[in-house]
């Protein structure tokens, strides 16, 4: 008779030829109990407690390990798996691999980069080597995915440690990270969404903002206060122009959180309460609805099939015009007064048409609250003083505000502050106290910011390209995105509508055509006064085209440009933004034509296309620092618009090398350095290690990462669509665009060689590593 196994009660066995799922979410995958092999056991003591093998230390050991060794296990008849205990490996691997400390195992460490698991059908007692970087970063984030689920010990397939890096990443985007992006504001939200890292006042006290109008909504909010005393919530109720400057700088002091879109819903003891819509923020310090940024993250989620949760944004966005004026900036009090870049029409209808045609009517009515609430927006703030230039009919990014924006890092202004601060002989602190208060006053100061204010609404803060002088600039991204918005509207009335959609919320429209007299004109006919029509958006886009033609578009140079409305001339900065033309549509086949063919090389480096030239940039030193949106860095905005619209002019093969490049460098980053997914890259360099006023965003995790960054985990997703098997496959082994292209494709001559010299990427994080540790 066999001796009875004695083993713990909560002891699962596995059977060895069970094909259980592997590549799927870690809840799936680490939610059960305990598992066990019922293979031979070797050593019965490892169900009590395993000690992972580890390899001898090359630096004090004179013993030289073979490629594998001979206690590795030889069989292959079935995928390998691996029996570990969890916290003991965790210990093992960070006290071996992680050299420098903060809890990622990359290719900057100096560990041996080799360990020897028990495989677990021999119950630990056979051990197979796993090795590299990117095997025992995996390992790593297993572990702690393990722990997250309770538990102590798993049996671990080989094939999660070795799985296709494109296949990996784009499983935890859809799998993970959006979900731990995702805010709701409600009772069992509030807590995570409150929190504001860029809070600097010193009080960290929960807060509120809730407009005016929604009474409903206000005694919800009082009534979590009362029940969950130990969050402390303050309740606000704001007035009915909630963007008056004044208004909007006295609460710097006391910043909180703007309410959102609501959705009433059982309380589950017969009667009725309110609940919020679900969203996803960017991540990081940014821990709040935004603007631009939902717009290419909905991009991503409709990609990842998740169309309810971008159509909630999409009513969280038509919440805010109707209570706050327009799309803010981000959904904090300090934000009240800015707008960020307009792309609700085209979010509206990309969801629309993914949306279950089950109830047309509803999904009809849906995208007519979001299509009312743009034209609402368009005609209030768009093509509204002071944001229009009446002259031109270029609108520009203008936002009021007074003082100097509390959002940023406490001494990003002090460059700016202290010759002001020596001139009244106080402290930059003082200064700025007074300033703010309005007991200085500093004309050229009061200028500054607003240029500085209107760069934060363009979203691209910061750049050369905008320093000083953006509230004058009719930029070709902003007309390209209102050029859209007015197709858009009006398609949408054309198809949707039966070419006639009444306005429900009454306000003035603005004059058209624009000129400085009508602008003059006090007398303004009002949105309920008549329905709107196909035929008046489509003139409106017609001769927002011409516009562009004539003020932003140069021949000579075959670019757009941005327009000086002040100094009556364009701007030479080489901006990528110029191929936003391609996504809204509003370039000629020949403009596009000489963008592909003769400009599109001067953005075009190993991993993408960076925000500008190098040479509109300028020479950069110590007095002349590097800006976050200027040459070298990519983002994803300007990647995704790019590749559209290429895709849209029929320029397919550029768009797919392009995504190529850019999923390359996401790839590579994934794989070297513990699955990190950032805000933004240095394009030339392949390297997310950037040395920019802000940093990078999207590194500073442990073990694992959880959220990624907001529009890069889409730009991802969408990249993804845009490459062919060949293509995918090609990058998930890291194959370097430069070998499946071919040396140099497309790029400027002096810039390829400047690449080519730089796609070291150990190198380049060693020299990152070492300039910061100087």
């Amino acid at each position: 008779m066999a001796p009875v196994l004695n083993h713990p009660t909560s002891v699962t066995f596995v059977d060895d030829s069970n094909n259980r799922p592997i590549h799927v979410d870690a809840a799936t995958y680490y939610g059960g109990g305990e598992a066990y092999t019922r293979s031979r056991t070797y050593s019965h003591s490892h169900i009590h407690g395993y000690n992972p093998k580890r390899a001898p230390l090359f630096e004090e050991d004179t013993h030289m390990r073979a490629r594998r060794m001979s206690h590795d296990e030889k069989s292959v008849t079935s995928p390998r798996r691996f029996l570990i205990d969890v916290e003991e490996t965790i210990r093992v691997v960070l006290e071996q691999e992680d050299t420098d400390g903060d809890f990622q195992i990359s290719i900057t460490d100096a560990g041996p980069k080799m360990m020897a698991l028990g495989t677990a059908t021999s119950n630990g007692f056979k051990t197979f080597d796993i090795r590299g970087t990117y095997m025992l970063s995996n390992l790593l984030q297993e572990l702690a995915l393990a722990r997250d689920h309770g538990r102590k010990r798993v049996v671990l397939d080989e094939a999660r440690l070795t799985e296709n890096p494109v296949d990996r990443l784009s499983r935890m985007i859809k799998n993970s990270f959006w979900h731990s992006l995702t805010r709701r504001i409600d009772g069992d939200g509030l807590e995570i969404i409150t929190a504001d890292p860029k809070n600097r006042t010193g009080r960290v006290q929960p807060r509120i903002y809730v407009p005016h109008g929604e009474p409903a909504m206000a005694e919800y909010y009082r009534k979590v206060a009362r029940e969950k005393p130990h969050i402390n919530l303050d309740v606000q109720v704001l007035p009915p122009k909630p963007d008056d400057p004044s208004f909007v700088k006295s609460l710097n002091s006391k910043p909180g959180i703007l309410a959102l879109a609501m959705n009433e819903v059982d309380d589950g003891k017969g009667g009725r309460t309110l609940k919020g819509i679900p969203f996803i923020v960017p991540g990081a310090r940014f821990n709040e609805l935004y603007n631009w940024d939902s717009y290419f993250i909905s991009l991503g989620l409709l990609v990842d099939g998740q169309v309810t949760m971008a159509k909630g944004m999409v009513d969280h966005f038509i919440f805010e015009i109707k209570h706050y004026g327009k799309t803010l900036n981000g959904s904090r009090s300090y934000y009240l007064c800015r707008t960020q870049p307009p792309f609700l029409t085209d979010m509206a209808l990309q969801i629309y048409n993914q949306l279950d045609r089950s109830d047309v009517e509803s999904n009809r009515q849906w995208l007519k609250r979001a299509i009312q609430a743009a034209i609402k927006e368009y005609h209030t703030i768009w093509v509204a003083e002071p944001r229009i230039d009446p002259k031109t009919g270029l609108s520009r990014f203008r936002p009021d505000g007074l003082g100097i924006p509390p959002e940023t890092e406490a001494t990003h202004f002090t460059h700016v502050l202290e010759p002001y601060a020596q001139k009244h002989g106080i402290s930059v602190l003082e200064f700025s106290e007074r300033y703010n208060n309005g007991i200085l006053k500093e004309p050229e100061l009061d200028e500054y910011f607003l240029h500085d204010r209107a760069v934060r609404e363009s979203g691209h803060d910061t750049s050369y390209r905008l320093e000083k002088r953006c509230a004058n600039l009719g930029t070709i991204d902003l007309q390209a995105l209102l050029y859209k918005y007015e197709v858009d509207i009006g398609t949408a009335i054309r198809e949707v509508f039966d070419d006639e959609l009444e306005l429900d919320e009454d306000f003035d429209l603005a004059p058209f055509p624009p000129s400085v007299e009508a602008y003059r004109n006090p007398s303004r006919e009002r949105s309920t006064s008549r329905p709107q029509t196909s035929e008046e958006w489509f003139m409106r886009a017609d001769h927002r085209r011409d516009m562009i033609d004539k003020y932003l578009w140069n021949e000579s140079k075959n670019l757009y440009f941005d327009y000086d409305t002040v100094l009556e001339k364009q701007s030479l900065y080489e901006s990528v933004t110029a191929f936003w033309a391609l996504w809204a549509g509003c370039a000629s086949d020949e403009q596009c034509w000489k963008l592909v063919s003769r400009s599109l090389k001067k953005f075009e480096v190993l991993g993408g296309l960076v925000s500008g030239t190098e040479e509109s940039r300028g020479k950069i030193s110590l007095d002349r620092p590097n800006r976050q949106w200027d040459y070298p860095y990519a983002w994803p905005p300007h990647q995704i618009m790019t590749w559209v619209g290429l895709e849209r002019y029929g320029y397919l093969d550029d768009a797919q090398r392009l995504s190529y490049r850019f999923l390359y460098m996401m790839t590579t980053a994934f794989v070297d350095f513990n699955g990190v997914v950032p805000e933004k890259f240095d394009a030339v360099k392949l390297s997310h290690l950037v040395d920019a006023e802000y940093g990078n965003q999207g590194l500073d995790f442990k073990l694992v990462p959880r959220e990624g960054f907001g529009w890069m985990n889409a730009a991802y997703q969408v990249g993804l669509s845009f490459l062919t098997t060949h293509m995918r496959r090609a990058v998930a082994t890291c194959t370097s665009p430069e070998i499946f292209f071919g040396p140099a494709a497309n790029l400027e001559s002096a810039v390829a060689q400047a690449t080519l010299a730089t796609a070291d990427t150990l190198g380049l994080a060693m020299e990152s590593l070492n300039t910061d540790s100087a």
